[in-house]
């Protein structure tokens, strides 16, 4: 089901710090600025998204781990089958130039909350699916 990690979100206390060091120290990539409280960078084939304290400061103890899938409908579905513990259900994060992104939540056996994606490509107007 899971093919690879897409993102890992890392809790900050200051964006404009810790874009400043991820960026000037570290040297990565910065993808975006999702003002006032995320930034994206690249680490080779994983994203990292910095972030202020968004919900349940429990949230915030370790890194989030996003899994990234190929269809996100049916990884829930099947979650639901297995009576996994779905925090959030899947649902449009983010439209993209070519793609929208799909991020859903569930919580592993220790309660770490754990999120699953899936950059859905757009379909451009007038194009067939042959």
């Amino acid at each position: 089901m899971i093919t690879h990690i897409g993102q890992i979100a890392i809790a900050i206390t200051n964006l404009d710090a810790s874009v400043s060091f991820y960026r000037d120290v570290l040297g990565l990539p910065m993808l975006f600025e999702v003002a006032p409280n995320m930034a994206f960078f690249q680490c080779g084939d994983t994203r990292l998204m910095l972030t202020t304290l968004q919900g349940p400061e429990s949230d915030h103890q370790t890194s989030t781990i996003y899994y990234t899938v190929t269809n996100i409908a049916e990884v829930f579905a099947s979650f639901e089958q297995a009576s996994i513990s779905v925090e959030r259900p899947p649902q449009r994060a983010a439209n993209m130039p070519d793609h929208e992104l799909w991020i859903g939540f569930i919580r592993d056996p220790d309660a770490n909350l754990i999120g699953i994606m899936e950059e859905r490509p757009l379909i451009k107007a007038g194009s067939t699916n042959d």
